[in-house]
């Protein structure tokens, strides 16, 4: 499936928001991890809004959005940041219309996505992946993973996410993480000096 993947980088943590739609398409698209109310779409229209997870940086921009657009909201339904730790950025609570635990299949904007469970940086964290992409949140970065010193981190859980996504995924999956780069599952995979114990 070929698709055209706008990339913005959102808010004082340098948030990747993602807006895909199928190449050719002419308006639908869906946006993926809204941090803050920063987004324009132009001519586009959002037909859903996706959440890998409830950290702040990622969700800020979610209910203006979904306000403006009338787009649904798909991720996590419990997911969140603890109160203390949501204060840092604006931040106007939201509705989650559809409550995804992972393994479904979603069919929007043209485009068919699967959602993959993928707890460790936070408990319920959500993966899509679409075509010969992933959206991994901030499970995995370029040459990193994500905390897991916070609430809902757990460290063995975030090395078994990433080993199922190396062993269902192809290689060449691009990875488009929640900061920084682009990067491949199959260089994370040979690479990442956070992922060394799946090399032994």
């Amino acid at each position: 499936m070929a698709l055209s993947i706008d990339s913005y980088v959102l808010g004082p943590a340098a948030t990747n928001c993602y807006v895909v739609r199928a190449d050719g398409a002419a308006s639908d698209a869906i946006v993926i991890d809204p941090g803050t109310d920063e987004l324009e779409l132009g001519d586009l229209r959002c037909a859903a809004i996706l959440i890998t997870h409830g950290d702040i940086d990622h969700i800020g921009g979610v209910a203006d959005l979904a306000e403006r657009t009338g787009a649904p909201v798909y991720g996590p339904a419990r997911d969140r940041m603890p109160p203390e730790r949501m204060q840092w950025l604006p931040f106007r609570d939201y509705t989650v219309d559809v409550e995804l635990d992972g393994g479904e299949t979603l069919d929007l904007a043209g485009l068919s996505l699967d959602v993959l469970a993928i707890p460790g940086h936070s408990r319920d964290h959500l993966a899509f992946a679409v075509g010969d992409a992933l959206f991994s949140g901030d499970l995995l970065f370029a040459n990193s993973v994500g905390r897991t010193d916070i609430a809902g981190g757990d460290w063995h859980a975030l090395v078994e996410s990433a080993r199922s996504l190396f062993d269902t995924l192809p290689p060449e999956t691009t990875v488009y993480p929640g900061h920084g780069p682009a990067t491949t599952l199959g260089d994370e995979r040979d690479s990442n000096p956070f992922l060394a114990e799946l090399r032994a």
